[in-house]
C-alpha cells in the first residue's frame, strides 16, 4: 500500500533526506554541497511510503504567499508509477493549508513535462543549477486570485 504524507519523525527524515542523495547525487552527479543548503529545518517535508520503506519525497518551503517546492525524488525502483503526480496534488494541499496562494519550482528541463500536465506555468528563462538545467514553474491554486 502506498501512502503520501507528511514526515512524521526524524526516521521518516532521515530516510527522505538519503534517498534525496541517492537520486541527486549519486545518480545525477550534484555536489553533496549542492544537494544540502541547509533549509531543511525551515521545510515541510512529504514523503511516499511503501511497507516501511520512503520511495518518494519533496519539501516545501513556505515564502510569503508562495510555497516553493524543491527535492523531489522519487527511487529509481518506483518511477513510473504516478509517485511524482500524487505527490504533487499532495504538496498543493499543504500549500494551501499553509495560506498560500501559489505554489513554484525549479523544475529540471527532462520533467517539464510531468508539471505542466499537473497544470504548472512556464515562467522565465531557462538557467542552470548544480550543473542541470532548469526552468521555474508556478501555479495558482485553488481558491487564489492569480
Amino acid at each position: 500500500m502506498i501512502e503520501v504524507r507528511q514526515a512524521r519523525d526524524e526516521a521518516d527524515l532521515q530516510a527522505a533526506v538519503a534517498l534525496r542523495r541517492a537520486v541527486f547525487v549519486d545518480e545525477q552527479g550534484v555536489t553533496p554541497q549542492d544537494e544540502d543548503d541547509g533549509r531543511d529545518a525551515d521545510a515541510l517535508h512529504l514523503v511516499v511510503v511503501e511497507g516501511d520503506a520512503v520511495i518518494g519525497t519533496c519539501r516545501l518551503l513556505k515564502e510569503g504567499a508562495t510555497v516553493k517546492l524543491s527535492r523531489m525524488a522519487v527511487a529509481r525502483h518506483a518511477r513510473g508509477r504516478g509517485l511524482a503526480s500524487q505527490l504533487l496534488r499532495e504538496a498543493e494541499l499543504q500549500a494551501s493549508a499553509l495560506g498560500a496562494t501559489r505554489i513554484a519550482l525549479a523544475a529540471q528541463t527532462y520533467a517539464v513535462g510531468l508539471y505542466a500536465r499537473a497544470g504548472y506555468t512556464p515562467r522565465g528563462s531557462r538557467f542552470y543549477d548544480a550543473g542541470i538545467e532548469h526552468l521555474t514553474m508556478e501555479k495558482e491554486l485553488p481558491g487564489s486570485r492569480g
